[in-house]
């Protein structure tokens, strides 16, 4: 009698990893700045070993500071991918950007480019750091968001962890051209959402969960950070 075949059992799934240089480059760079966070602004972080350390993440994020990605990148359990505006990718800063593997968005065009290229990460098993309000925040306050993010998750079936801070607006608000030098930041990272608890989500019941979630962490972080 002929015995059934099973199925071959499922591998661990896809992580992206960098090369050893950028590797270590982007540990050095991201080391340095959240030592310096810790010591200008005592910087306190909750929950970040819940990042999953393998497979396609989407973190979602409030946005309200340049600080955001280099704190989350400094705290975060494991290198992550950024998308930034393409006309940041020029002189110095452009160099910097490129050396983190940022990928680049056209925001005046179709910015189908930067989709492609984050979905192409995220299918290599890569963690991508999203900010859907889309923007820096003008008053510190968290603006709705938009649902860019959807497709990203769902072709990239990539699990979700929503973050939120509390005091880089104060450090570093928009239109100020440089941080100051005294302050208090906070970081939450909340539970991860797995991919299969998404799928039965219509696209504006997702982008209402994220903002939820997104809106916890960041009440999170403001009592982590000692507000009232």
């Amino acid at each position: 009698m002929s015995k059934t075949a099973k199925p071959p059992a499922e591998g661990p799934p896809p992580t992206y990893r960098r090369g050893p240089l950028k590797a270590l480059w982007y540990w050095l760079t991201s080391t340095a700045i959240w030592g310096v966070a810790k010591v200008l602004y005592g910087l306190r972080t909750e929950g970040r070993l819940r990042v999953p350390g393998e497979g396609p993440v989407v973190l979602l994020a409030n946005h309200t500071s340049h600080f955001d990605p280099p704190l989350v990148g400094g705290s975060a359990r494991r290198q992550l991918s950024y998308l930034a505006r393409d006309t940041l990718f020029v002189g110095p800063l452009g160099w910097l950007i490129r050396s983190y593997d940022a990928v680049p968005v056209d925001r005046n065009g179709t910015g189908i480019a930067g989709i492609k290229a984050t979905l192409k990460r995220l299918k290599q098993g890569g963690a991508i750091l999203l900010f859907p309000e889309g923007t820096r925040s003008d008053d510190g306050q968290m603006k709705p968001f938009k649902p860019g993010f959807v497709s990203l998750v769902r072709r990239g079936k990539a699990a979700v962890v929503p973050v939120g801070f509390a005091g880089p607006f104060e450090v570093w608000p928009k239109g100020q051209s440089r941080p100051r030098l005294t302050g208090r930041i906070a970081i939450h990272y909340g539970e991860p959402i797995p991919n299969a608890e998404l799928a039965d989500l219509s696209d504006e019941e997702l982008v209402q969960l994220a903002e939820v979630r997104v809106g916890e962490c960041v009440a999170a972080a403001r009592r982590l950070r000692g507000d009232t």
